[in-house]
């Protein structure tokens, strides 16, 4: 069990309660024009591109995710189109939750107010949080704090909407990386790592590793 009540609890949203198809869309993308090897360091230097290209001052999600693919494709020497890599972006409000995520936040939306702290521009997220099945309470996009995770201010900015502490939240996320560190060295105490098996655990920063939101919710007792 949890033995904490939190005033919010506050979510990553793409690749926690989003089912995230970067990488699967890239590959619908050059899957018949790449071997096999060349694709999958395609895809993952996608993925490494578009950490970096959000640690600096904020710019349209549209550009973070064209920029990376941009490189990526240079990186493999594999043919780049701008219009394919705007296409990756487009489709991301469509993308909807992981199977157990509706269920799961509707049991904690009866007990606690939800927040989503996001990476992504506010003319898409709504469309995917449309999708989650339970209220939120807020939705803070990095457009709205001028900064990306996993840099602090996304994290104060969140802070100063909702009028609380990081000891105030139960902060959850399926990465470490863009995250959890950031949120450990901010002094959120109690955090929740979702295991959907993109980053690893590490035990050093002290998370209740969960299986699914409604193992989160157990957890709480809902």
């Amino acid at each position: 069990m949890i033995d904490f009540e939190p005033k919010y609890i506050t979510f990553d949203c793409y690749g926690t309660l989003i089912r995230f198809r970067m990488a699967e869309t890239a590959r619908d993308l050059y899957r018949d024009r790449l071997d096999a090897a060349t694709l999958e360091k395609l895809v993952r230097f996608f993925a490494g591109y578009r950490l970096d290209e959000v640690l600096g001052a904020w710019k349209p999600y549209r550009d973070v995710v064209v920029n990376a693919f941009r490189r990526a494709c240079e990186r493999v020497d594999a043919p780049y189109d701008e219009d394919e890599a705007q296409s990756i972006y487009d489709a991301v409000p469509t993308w909807g939750p992981h199977p157990d995520v509706p269920e799961g936040l509707a049991r904690l939306a009866k007990k606690y107010k939800l927040v989503a702290l996001t990476n992504a521009s506010d003319d898409q997220i709504m469309s995917n949080v449309e999708k989650l099945g339970a209220p939120f309470h807020a939705v803070i996009t990095a457009q709205q704090a001028q900064a990306y995770k996993p840099r602090m201010q996304g994290f104060e900015y969140m802070f100063k909407q909702l009028g609380c502490k990081p000891e105030d939240v139960l902060h959850v996320s399926s990465s470490f990386r863009y995250d959890l560190m950031t949120a450990h060295d901010l002094g959120i105490t109690h955090k929740a790592f979702v295991q959907r098996g993109h980053e690893p655990s590490t035990p050093y920063y002290e998370c209740t590793e969960v299986s699914s939101i409604g193992h989160l919710a157990s957890l709480l007792g809902l």
